[in-house]
């Protein structure tokens, strides 16, 4: 059994964040000069081979992985996710890095409204009202009064509700299967669901943006390698808040390489946001306690 160490788990979870920004970035230029579902097609392939790989090293190997008692839910997880990774990643080329994180960063609050119709939870007035909180940060991001509400702000909204839904799926296969189970069919069933939409957007790419391909793919396998070693050596609900840096460390790449601006408007929403996040975290973290 891995001895439980938060302190590393927390920088774990720092190195993962900043990894998956610096995916995020090279997934925007990459789907500007190609397309967005070719990019996410080769990411795929990479992720598939990495997940087989890790599966087939565990005891059992990939007969022992493949076994779920929940076969269409798995399917649906990783069918759902990558439709949400080109979601999101549409997001990022039309509104840019910086705004379509700080709209995303509700993907929390969606899992914890969602968690009592989904999972059967419950969830007390202390997170209903920091799930209210939140939505209104989201408002002060749109400015839908303000006349520069922008209906491309939908696109990562909808991401944060796919991905608030793969969680939530997640968490309720978990009860039936492993993590390395759950971790074989997001591999496996979303590289033949990218693979069967990315083929018929092939496009050429020069020698240097293959460079960059190979780099965004190793990027992915190392920010999924990290972040279950996070999990081995720290509880989820220690560590999940820390997550929200990928907000920052994409935020600042969005500025520095692709010459984005942070609104005040977007800066004090997304404020608004993460303290309601953490808030749901810390809430959920006390009664899972209790």
């Amino acid at each position: 059994m891995t001895t439980q160490n938060t302190s590393l788990g927390i920088w774990l979870m720092v190195l993962t964040t900043l990894i998956f920004s610096a995916q995020d970035g090279l997934s925007r230029h990459l789907s500007e000069a190609t397309n967005v579902y070719m990019v996410t097609m080769v990411r795929y392939w990479f992720l598939a081979a990495f997940v087989i790989s890790l599966a087939a090293r565990q005891p059992g190997g990939l007969r022992a992985a493949a076994r779920t008692s929940r076969p269409v839910m798995q399917i649906f997880r990783g069918t759902l996710l990558v439709l949400e990774i080109c979601v999101m990643v549409t997001g990022f080329v039309h509104l840019g890095l910086v705004e379509s994180h700080a709209v995303f960063a509700c993907y929390p609050l969606l899992i914890a409204a969602f968690s009592g119709p989904v999972l059967g939870e419950k969830v007390g007035w202390r997170r209903w009202t920091a799930i209210g909180v939140g939505f209104l940060g989201i408002l002060v991001i749109l400015q839908p009064s303000g006349g520069v509400f922008s209906p491309l702000a939908a696109i990562p909204l909808l991401a944060a509700l796919m991905f608030a839904l793969y969680g939530l799926l997640t968490r309720k296969v978990a009860s039936t299967d492993s993590a390395a189970t759950s971790f074989f069919w997001t591999g496996v069933s979303g590289v033949v669901v990218a693979t069967g939409i990315g083929m018929w957007f092939w496009t050429p790419m020069s020698l240097g943006d293959w460079g960059l391909m190979g780099l965004l793919c190793l990027l992915g396998a190392s920010g999924h390698f990290t972040l279950i070693k996070c999990y081995e050596v720290a509880e989820a609900s220690a560590v999940q808040p820390f997550a929200y840096l990928q907000l920052v460390f994409a935020s600042i790449l969005g500025i520095v390489a692709f010459d984005e601006v942070l609104r005040p408007n977007v800066a004090l929403g997304t404020a608004i946001i993460v303290c309601a996040g953490v808030f749901t975290l810390i809430r959920a973290r006390r009664q899972a306690r209790s």
